[in-house]
């Protein structure tokens, strides 16, 4: 296939109607809201908020609201704070997960290139807080490249989390015109292969947005390269553009082809992937990580996960 330039579509195509929200949502929300600790759930309006929530399962971002990179499809602010991290924020998060009965818990943070650290330690201290609770709820992060400082990652594997995601994005060819240009193709590889040589034991995971001009081999070396890195877990969905100034969709994924390339990444190895136009990075982080621990694991029942 060529790489020739994709024209932008504008219209959304009927499958990607988004279902309102239902049952215990608002309940939920307002226990958020009064622990002040925003969810990526929320900030990115994610179709599958009220499904994951009742299903035991929530986004929280810390380290605040405002990234120091500027890719292109992301909507959160960018700029340089310099401010501390919230030594609160930790028992918060805490607190939020007991009173939402979570039995999974996804920590993914802004880039935060201003601390020397890069915001590692404050990660770590909200993994130990979860851990704490008598619930002993499964603890996800999703972290920023760290700019592939080795130190950093290794504060992230030590706190023990049960899995660790961080994400390529997009096919190599188009990583500079989507992502930051501190952010790379081989730098997140790298990030995700260090993370199995240090502890083969967590399981890794990534996403990929599909939409942006990639071609369907890019994608299928995509996911080699991402198995080569051990990558256990692979999640595609459809990129939709937060507004204007941000990229356009090339193209709206049938979802046939989503069920084609989930059955082709399959075949590489991966442990468990879930494809769909609706389909994020933390999409049923929940059962796609006990899915995974049952591949890995076949004898394990779901009594003892």
């Amino acid at each position: 296939m060529g790489h020739e330039k994709i024209m932008p579509q504008e219209h959304k195509p009927d499958w990607l109607k988004i279902r309102p929200p239902t049952g215990q949502f608002s309940v939920l929300k307002e226990i958020i809201r009064k622990n002040n600790l925003p969810t990526v759930c929320q900030e990115s309006h994610c179709p599958n908020m009220a499904e994951c929530w009742s299903g035991g399962t929530a986004t929280f971002m810390i380290l605040g609201d405002t990234c120091t990179r500027g890719c292109k499809f992301c909507n959160v602010k960018t700029g340089y704070t310099k401010k501390e991290p919230d030594l609160e924020e930790p028992e918060h998060l805490a607190t939020t997960a007991q009173s939402m009965k979570l039995d999974y818990v996804v920590i993914t943070s802004v880039d935060r290139d201003d601390l020397p650290d890069g915001g590692s330690s404050h990660f770590a201290q909200c993994i130990h807080a979860l851990k704490q609770l008598r619930s002993k709820p499964h603890v996800e992060v999703l972290i920023p490249d760290f700019k592939g400082n080795k130190e950093q990652i290794i504060t992230i594997i030590n706190a023990q989390p049960d899995a660790i995601a961080h994400n390529l994005e997009t096919v190599r060819r188009l990583q500079q015109r989507v992502r930051d240009q501190r952010a790379g193709y081989e730098q997140s590889l790298n990030v995700l292969k260090f993370v199995k040589e240090i502890n083969h034991q967590i399981y890794t995971k990534s996403s990929l947005m599909l939409g942006l001009g990639e071609t369907e081999e890019e994608l299928l070396q995509a996911f080699k390269d991402l198995r080569s890195a051990g990558v256990d877990i692979l999640t595609l969905g459809q990129y939709l553009r937060p507004s204007d100034w941000h990229l356009p969709v090339g193209e709206y994924v049938h979802p046939e082809k989503f069920k084609y390339l989930e059955q082709e990444a399959k075949k590489l190895g991966f442990l468990h992937v879930a494809a769909g136009p609706f389909v994020r990075s933390s999409y049923k982080a929940g059962e796609l990580f006990i899915k995974a621990q049952l591949t890995a694991n076949p004898s394990t029942t779901s009594d003892t996960l």
